[in-house]
């Protein structure tokens, strides 16, 4: 933490766990603060913020070229900036393996779905002394408990009960109780609103708020801040044109600096770790100019255009500004290293590692490879992509092998058995990753998901096939 006058709590939390009576010493109010500061330490405030389908490449700060991000680049130039974060490829199988801190082999049913039989963040904060709150995009149920089942006090979402509009006029649920809104109210506004209502509301005591964006997400359609922003707006399908995402993007980061500048009006931006991070890669419709080239979105692609994202974490005091870190992070890592800034239990089941010693500048204990194992179980063949990788390499379980610096993107595979010297260690390494997976997804889940496909055909005629934009 920084330093601060012990004689003078720097604000109302401090105020509050280390009344200073007049008649005390200032020797006495320095132990006084300094355990209260180890308690702050042990137990500070948790934001972790997501956008929906970003990239890597879109964030300034990261080499990106094409899109305003002052308060994102901020927030790196204070922390750190990591180099080399990788999710999954699509929204819902992102979520679920951020939430669990478990890999999608193990848990994931299909498109939309959380278990409910599964343990999430919320719930393990919230054993552990935390309020929590969720705002913005949920995809994970539609049943009304389902975020207070799976450990949120407070929510305020879209795509929880139904799929409404999300932007101009749109339809969101608070606590499970549908809202529409029908007076040019724009939905990023009305959910960062709920945000800053909540650290507001919780500034005297620890809390956490899981706050996954809606924005930069299609329909690509124009923001309050757009020279074409239509108040009357109605539906999805209207004003849609890709180079609102700039617009997107530019409003996103807006949000963002709302909810860094709320923390330092209530003087607690120091007792706050707040993270930032893209749930998968930026549309395919998406071309940015990133490092002097143009480079176009892959979302749902298994390359790095996919599942290459940024990761942007502050938390002044704590984290030595201005780092920037090449250690690989999987979205899996999300849970433990929340979890253990919050003194909270991690169960023994979770894939993640925590890169907390890395926020505080220690070495940590970086991974030597990331495991994906990816299918948005819209089919049923259960497609299945599975592979691991490196900083230099990537194997396929099908076999396939590649360069990742000859060959980024992966569209000249190399062979195997003709391997030597470096690759040909990668290979054996990551080989070795794979197999550890062999056999870790549960045969049930494939029955559940099968049976649940033969019910749903056998309730009638087939519907009408709808173009769905996860």
């Amino acid at each position: 933490m920084k330093a601060r006058s012990h004689c003078q709590p720097s604000h109302p939390r401090l105020r509050r766990r280390t009344p200073l009576a007049s008649s005390l010493a200032c020797v006495a109010a320095l132990c006084a603060a300094a355990i209260s500061e180890s308690a702050l330490a042990a137990q500070p405030n948790l934001i972790l913020i997501m956008a929906d389908d970003f990239g890597y490449e879109c964030v300034a700060a990261n080499g990106g070229q094409s899109y305003r991000t002052p308060h994102l680049d901020r927030l790196a130039a204070g922390g750190i900036r990591f180099e080399e974060c990788h999710v999954q490829p699509l929204c819902t199988p992102t979520r679920v393996q951020l939430m669990t801190g478990r890999y999608n082999v193990r848990n994931y049913l299909r498109f939309g779905t959380l278990l409910r039989t599964e343990t999430t963040f919320g719930q393990l904060l919230k054993q552990a002394g935390y309020t929590t709150g969720i705002c913005g995009k949920w995809q994970l149920g539609r049943e009304k408990d389902a975020p207070r089942h799976f450990g949120f006090d407070e929510s305020f979402l879209w795509q929880h009960t139904r799929r409404p509009p999300r932007y101009a006029n749109p339809g969101l649920e608070h606590n499970g109780v549908e809202q529409d809104f029908r007076d040019g109210r724009y939905g990023p506004n009305l959910v960062n609103e709920f945000a800053l209502g909540f650290i507001t509301r919780h500034k005297d005591k620890p809390f956490f708020l899981y706050y996954p964006m809606m924005l930069t997400h299609s329909p690509f359609q124009p923001t309050p801040d757009s020279p074409d922003w239509d108040p009357k707006a109605t539906g999805e399908n209207v004003n849609r044109n890709v180079k609102h995402f700039a617009d997107m993007t530019a409003y996103m980061d807006k949000m963002i600096g709302r909810v860094d500048a709320k923390l330092g009006e209530l003087r607690i931006r120091d007792d706050t770790l707040l993270m930032f991070l893209g749930d998968n890669g930026t549309g395919r419709e998406v071309t940015t100019r990133f490092k002097g080239a143009d480079y176009r979105g892959g979302k749902g692609s298994t390359t790095r255009r996919g599942h290459h994202v940024p990761l942007i974490a502050s938390w002044p005091g704590v984290i030595p500004q201005g780092r920037v870190s090449r250690d690989l992070i999987s979205s899996a890592d999300v849970l433990p290293t929340l979890c253990e800034a919050a003194a909270a239990k991690v169960p023994p089941h979770v894939d993640g590692v925590s890169f907390l010693p890395q926020l505080r500048g220690q070495k940590g204990t970086p991974r030597e490879w990331i495991y994906i194992w990816y299918s948005p179980r819209q089919q049923r063949d259960l497609t299945v992509r599975e592979f691991a990788f490196d900083h230099g390499y990537k194997l396929y379980r099908t076999g396939q092998f590649y360069d990742l610096a000859a060959d980024p993107f992966e569209t000249q595979p190399l062979q195997t058995p003709s391997l030597t010297g470096a690759a040909a260690a990668a290979a054996s390494k990551l080989q070795g990753a794979l197999d550890q997976f062999k056999h870790a997804r549960p045969a049930a889940l494939d029955r559940q998901f099968q049976e649940s496909v033969k019910a749903q055909a056998a309730g009638g005629a087939p519907k009408k096939r709808v173009r769905r934009t996860p």
